[in-house]
């Protein structure tokens, strides 16, 4: 496919508009929304209207006024929408990791007795230290992971099973794990499962109340575009709302907060996940990345998806085929995510050397280049660019210098 080519693929895209909805540097190929998104451009007036407005004019009225204390359920019926759930299962608040404390607490209380709490062992390693630290609580658990314990999850699922986690993409390769028989499984045996939804929510269609999923985590700072230390998301189906319990409790989840009683006694829906006040100059900014979503598709966002992870693959093998890289992501576009991992020995130099060339990915260690294909302003014509300056920095060695060489303290 030639640049002629991949210039009518750009005109003819039906997302082709939402490129504009962003801030895009000049001189850069933004390869590296799965760890971090982009600006909208709707951001810059959201902050201005609540810091000067709202915090600086109308200050403490905006809790009602502008109803700051209703941004946890109104941005949780918007995340909703994306992950197949209804509005009343999802809230957003905290982060990742600490949401994933309350509903892997909360599944465990409705297993009383059952004490197996299975993962994966190659996960995004935070999600291991919630579990240790769920442990640390209760000695009695007994971690068990798929990778190191066996080889599959469906191995180690018997009637001590409480808790299964499982990232519903793999942070490293970008491989989906299979939603549907995956649950199923955990079901059959009596467990519960927590799907952790960080690299999928945005960009591959989810469906969880299809899939009976009992609980969801997910971040909204990658595909989602809700800023650095954006909050996330917590899922909880309904059926489970009543009958679970947590131990992050606080104000914001009473069901009477402006009461000031001396004992909790929780919220009857999903906002009994919520602990504390919550962060409204962050849940104002994510705003405006999920109302971009409000006039998407997510099937057309996931075909496209698709093509641009393709059409990258099929450039690095026709372009890159004599240098040392390894494709570390599934090659099958169905069983892949919305970015594509690389394995080369010096992968960290020479993602250094592409970003200075303007083309952002990531270094993952020990040895892998992740670039994310984020459908909503990632043009075909980028893919080809950045192949390009790749080609050239492995034939001329550019990566082969001091200051890519050295690690910097976020890698």
């Amino acid at each position: 496919m030639n640049v002629k080519d991949l210039m009518e693929h750009d005109q003819n895209d039906p997302l082709r508009s939402f490129r504009k909805l962003f801030h895009l540097p000049k001189g850069v190929i933004y390869l590296d929304g799965n760890s971090l998104g982009p600006a909208p451009l709707k951001v810059f007036q959201e902050m201005e209207t609540v810091l000067r407005q709202e915090w600086a004019e109308d200050l403490i009225r905006s809790w009602n006024s502008a109803n700051w204390w209703g941004l946890t359920d109104r941005l949780g019926g918007m995340v909703a929408q994306l992950i197949g759930a209804d509005a009343n299962e999802v809230v957003v608040c905290d982060t990742t990791s600490v949401n994933l404390h309350k509903v892997l607490h909360a599944a465990l209380s409705l297993n009383p007795g059952r004490n197996k709490v299975i993962a994966e062992a190659d996960c995004f390693p935070s999600d291991l230290y919630v579990i240790e630290g769920v442990k640390s609580l209760r000695q009695d658990i007994e971690i068990l992971l798929e990778g190191r314990d066996a080889d599959c999850i469906t191995d180690l699922l018997d009637n001590r099973v409480g808790a299964v986690l499982i990232n519903h993409v793999d942070y490293r390769n970008g491989h989906i794990r299979d939603m549907v028989s995956l649950t199923r499984a955990v079901h059959d045996v009596g467990g519960i499962v927590i799907w952790d939804l960080s690299h999928s929510a945005g960009v591959l269609p989810v469906q969880l109340k299809n899939c009976e999923v009992d609980f969801a985590v997910g971040c909204t700072y990658k595909y989602l575009n809700g800023g650095p230390g954006a909050p996330a998301y917590l899922y909880a189906a309904s059926k489970h709302h009543s009958e679970c319990n947590q131990p992050l409790i606080g104000w914001f989840g009473h069901v009477r907060p402006f009461n000031f009683e001396r004992s909790f006694e929780p919220a009857t829906g999903i906002r009994r996940f919520v602990c504390g006040t919550q962060p409204i100059l962050s849940l104002r900014a994510l705003q405006a990345g999920l109302e971009i979503y409000q006039d998407t598709n997510l099937n057309q966002i996931r075909k496209k998806s698709m093509a641009l992870t393709q059409l990258f693959i099929s450039l690095l093998e026709s372009e890159c085929a004599s240098w040392n890289l390894e494709i570390h992501s599934p090659l099958e576009a169905s069983q892949r995510g919305s970015q594509v991992s690389v394995r080369h020995p010096q992968a960290y130099a020479v993602m250094q050397a592409l970003i200075a060339r303007g083309v952002i990915g990531d270094f993952r260690a020990p040895d892998l280049m992740r670039f994310g294909f984020a459908p909503l302003y990632i043009r075909y014509q980028d893919v080809q660019e950045a192949v390009e300056h790749l080609k050239q920095i492995l034939e001329n060695e550019e990566w082969n210098q001091e200051t890519f060489l050295q690690k910097a303290t976020v890698t």
